[in-house]
C-alpha cells in the first residue's frame, strides 16, 4: 500500500503544470507589450536554425539551414540591378532592361521550363500538365491582350502572382525573371511572327493556306 501511495504521488497527471502551462498562442492579445500582440517580430539579423524535417528533434536545433538567395526587389531592375521605381510606378509599364541574347533566351526557357510550363505549357497556350489535370488554365500567352501588354506586367504577375497563380520572387531572381519575360515574348513572336520577317526557308516550311 506504501508503494502505490508513492506511486500516486509521483503521477504525472496529479501535476497540472506540465499540461496548464501560462502561454500564449498564436496571435493571442497580451497586455505585456505596446501593440497589444503576443506574436513578436524577430529581431533584425535573425537566422532560422532548423526546420520541418532538417530540425529532427524538438529542440530544433540539429544543423543549420541553407538560406535561400535573396530575391530582390519586388520591382523591375535595370540591366545594372537599379530599381526602376522612379519611373511610373502606378502603371509599372517598363520594357525588359535586359538586352535579348540567345544566351538570355536559353536561360529563360531553362526556367520557363521548370516553374511556368507546368501550367502555361511549353508554347504558352495555357494547357500545361497540371491545367489538364483539372487546376484552373491560365490565359494563352497568344491572346491580344497579352501580346500587347507591356513587358513588365509579365515581370510583376511572376513576381507578387496573380488569381490563383502563386508569387514566384522569392525562388525566381530579378534576372531570371526578366529572362523568361524575353522568352515569353519569343513565344509570342513565334506565334505571330509578320510575314516580311520570315526568310523563303521559314515561309516554305508552312502550311499552304497560311502561305497564301
Amino acid at each position: 500500500m506504501l508503494a502505490a501511495l508513492f506511486a500516486l504521488t509521483g503521477c504525472e497527471q496529479a501535476m497540472h503544470d506540465m499540461y496548464s502551462q501560462p502561454k500564449y498562442k498564436p496571435l493571442e492579445p497580451s497586455p505585456l507589450f505596446a501593440d497589444g500582440n503576443s506574436a513578436r517580430t524577430p529581431p533584425p539579423g535573425s537566422v532560422p536554425m532548423a526546420q520541418g524535417a532538417a530540425a529532427d528533434t524538438a529542440s530544433g536545433r540539429r544543423g543549420h539551414m541553407t538560406l535561400p538567395p535573396d530575391p530582390g526587389p519586388a520591382l523591375p531592375l535595370d540591366a545594372q540591378g537599379r530599381s526602376l521605381a522612379q519611373a511610373d510606378v502606378g502603371e509599372r509599364r517598363y520594357a525588359n532592361p535586359l538586352p535579348v541574347t540567345m544566351a538570355l533566351l536559353q536561360r529563360g526557357r531553362q526556367r520557363f521550363d521548370i516553374y511556368c510550363a507546368p501550367c502555361h505549357g511549353r508554347a504558352g497556350n495555357g494547357d500545361g500538365m497540371i491545367a489538364r489535370r483539372g487546376f484552373p488554365a491560365p490565359p494563352s500567352y497568344h491572346t491580344d491582350r497579352l501580346r500587347n501588354a507591356p513587358d513588365s506586367h509579365f515581370y510583376q504577375v511572376i513576381s507578387d502572382g496573380y488569381g490563383v497563380m502563386y508569387p514566384y520572387a522569392d525562388r525566381i531572381s530579378p534576372h531570371d525573371r526578366w529572362a523568361i519575360v524575353a522568352y515569353i515574348r519569343a513565344l509570342q513572336l513565334s506565334q505571330h511572327a509578320p510575314r516580311d520577317r520570315l526568310t523563303p526557308q521559314d515561309l516554305a516550311r508552312l502550311p499552304t493556306e497560311v502561305r497564301r
